[in-house]
């Protein structure tokens, strides 16, 4: 009997490769992207001190619409992009978690890089 891999095991295995190569400081964080099926969020981390700076997600009290489609990705991303420079942080290095830059994930970033964010 042939058996299906776990989908979400081979993805933390590349968010694992990928984190191997990336790392956010205090110059340049690292912007987090986790995704459900039902919802999104997204994190901006500085792993030097191992703080988390910024936070957003799609199951925040206030946010007023389900989190699994493409308009609210690209609505976190901009809610995202709005804390993020509000505390001073212009610039990051995109983390897509292991997930496809497809989608979701390209919403989001879309979203984050017409508010202002660089990456």
């Amino acid at each position: 009997m042939v058996s299906r891999k776990d989908s979400n095991i081979q993805r933390k295995k590349r968010h694992k490769r990928v984190r191997g190569k990336i790392s956010g400081t205090a110059e340049r964080p690292r912007l987090c992207v986790y995704r459900s099926n039902a919802n999104i969020q997204a994190q901006v981390i500085d792993d030097v001190t191992g703080a988390t700076l910024v936070t957003a997600s799609s199951y925040e009290k206030d946010f007023g619409m389900g989190g699994g489609n493409k308009e609210a990705a690209q609505k976190v991303g901009k809610l995202i992009a709005e804390r993020a420079i509000a505390k001073g942080i212009s610039e990051v290095v995109f983390d897509r978690g292991g997930y496809l830059y497809h989608g979701r994930v390209l919403e989001l970033a879309n979203g984050a890089r017409a508010a202002g964010l660089k990456f």
